[in-house]
């Protein structure tokens, strides 16, 4: 279930600006678009606004979640285009699996205005994906970037933070302009370091010579005798060898 969705911008706490934020509150429906990508193969899914098993203010704790399982799921909603250069971005939101998952995501995607939000899926372009996800044994916290037209994974995985407790987690990510990135999970940082670093969007500073060739020559075995090698004059065959100077304490 989400409970709410904030994206902002802020070059300090005191001079932030907020380009997009949901609570998923009354009206939700309108400023939002359910996706049809999986409509015509009927395994479309259909989010509802609950609350949840657990909630202090039935109102106020109210969120949006998956109506069945075994579904695509997908919403989306445009906002102003904006550019980050020179300030932190932060993307903010909350999220509870009540229910532990054998496969699925609850992640969200920032990018382009889309023209069709009806048509919101996989092959959908976007800019960042961020959240966990989960498939069998494999699951990871998510964190990709495009660059250049291709969706980058992170070198290594952030842990997966979603085990199966039934309670809400907060998940922010802060982007910075000295393209730095820090990952907290309930406000306690899960990860910090440099997309130069973390994530191939540079070419590797050495790359193989496909012209390059081993010598005619060339011997891969590890170990070879040196044809002119020769054992000294003093060289003795013998395993064990009399002392003469030995005697008997």
């Amino acid at each position: 279930m989400f409970r709410g969705i904030c994206l902002a911008s802020a070059l300090s706490l005191s001079s932030g600006k907020v380009y997009f934020s949901e609570t998923f509150g009354d009206g939700w429906e309108s400023r939002w678009t359910p996706s049809e990508w999986k409509k015509s193969e009927g395994t479309q899914g259909e989010f509802v606004s609950a609350t949840g098993k657990w909630f202090a203010d039935e109102k106020e704790d109210a969120g949006i979640q998956t109506k069945e399982d075994s579904k695509f799921y997908g919403l989306s909603a445009n906002f102003d285009t904006f550019s980050n250069v020179g300030k932190d971005l932060i993307i903010q939101y909350q999220a509870k699996y009540e229910k532990d998952v054998e496969c699925g995501g609850g992640y969200v995607k920032v990018g382009p205005r889309i023209d069709d939000p009806a048509t919101f899926g996989d092959p959908t372009v976007y800019n960042i994906m961020f959240g966990p996800d989960k498939c069998g044994y494999n699951k990871r916290t998510h964190l990709i970037f495009n660059y250049k037209g291709k969706n980058v994974l992170k070198k290594s995985d952030l842990s997966y933070k979603q085990e199966g407790d039934g309670t809400s987690h907060l998940y922010t990510l802060i982007v910075k302009p000295d393209n730095t990135v820090r990952v907290e999970v309930d406000q306690e940082k899960l990860y910090e370091g440099s997309i130069k670093e973390d994530w191939e969007v540079l070419k590797p500073k050495v790359i193989d010579d496909p012209e390059d060739k081993k010598p005619s020559d060339w011997v891969d075995t590890s170990m070879m005798d040196d044809p002119e090698d020769a054992k000294p004059d003093d060289w003795a065959d013998e395993k064990r060898i009399v002392d003469e100077e030995a005697k008997k304490a």
